[in-house]
């Protein structure tokens, strides 16, 4: 995906020339993907550009979304993309780290696209390091937030890489969390997957079997995007 000043979507734009975090597919895959359809009070936690927090809105339209950003930069990018939007009512961003997050209330729903790097190779770009690196939330931070933040009846969404997906997944499994739902996500058939997304309910609320797809963004020519892939992405691309 091309890394333009902004992505126009169907019923918003994301200006992100400010922000590390730039527009990608995985990331507007995770928007369409998660369990968000029930929830009520939604926390996006590491807003970004605000991408996340809009496509949630889109497809949720009752329910109050709290997103939370800690670079300066990017909690103004995604302010003002929010506020240009049809959705501006529906969202609220703040700045700082969640692990000084204090609602008035729990969140039933939590989405997270988090720092995942966990130990490749850093940028000299401080800003994407802040993005893509786990310095500033570790796997661990984020688990803890999560079980503070969520009620005890609520799910949460998350992306990351494969080998980094493998890892969460069982620390979260050890923190009393069940994968009821996830993708895994290629970018054609005969190539390696990139991306896992992942749903967790606490072990008491979930189904021990979980839900597993997959999802190819293109077909075997690597160039003509996959049926499934517009069927998902088609509220929100405007070539589909």
């Amino acid at each position: 995906m091309a890394r333009n000043s902004f992505f126009k979507f169907k019923q918003f734009t994301i200006n992100q020339d400010k922000s590390a975090m730039k527009v990608c597919t995985d990331a507007c895959v995770f928007g369409a993907w998660a369990d968000v359809e029930n929830a009520e009070r939604i926390l996006d936690i590491g807003a970004g550009t605000g991408l996340l927090s809009l496509m949630v809105a889109q497809r949720n339209r009752i329910a109050e979304i709290s997103a939370v950003e800690l670079d300066e930069e990017a909690f103004f990018q995604a302010t003002e993309n929010i506020e240009e939007s049809p959705f501006q009512s529906q969202i609220s961003v703040s700045k700082g780290a969640i692990q000084d997050f204090l609602p008035d209330e729990k969140f039933d729903c939590i989405i997270t696209n988090p720092p995942f790097f966990q130990s490749d190779l850093k940028s000299p770009d401080a800003k994407i390091n802040l993005a893509h690196h786990a310095d500033s939330l570790s796997f661990e931070d984020l688990l803890i937030a999560v079980k503070r933040l969520l009620l005890p009846n609520g799910v949460w969404n998350v992306l990351l890489p494969i080998d980094e997906g493998v890892v969460f997944q069982d620390l979260a499994e050890k923190s009393d969390w069940i994968l009821y739902r996830q993708l895994t996500l290629y970018h054609q058939k005969g190539k390696k997957p990139f991306r896992k997304l992942m749903s967790f309910k606490l072990s008491e609320m979930a189904d021990y079997r979980p839900l597993d797809s997959e999802l190819f963004i293109y077909e075997e020519d690597g160039k003509t995007y996959h049926s499934e892939f517009e069927k998902l992405l088609k509220e929100y691309y405007l070539q589909f």
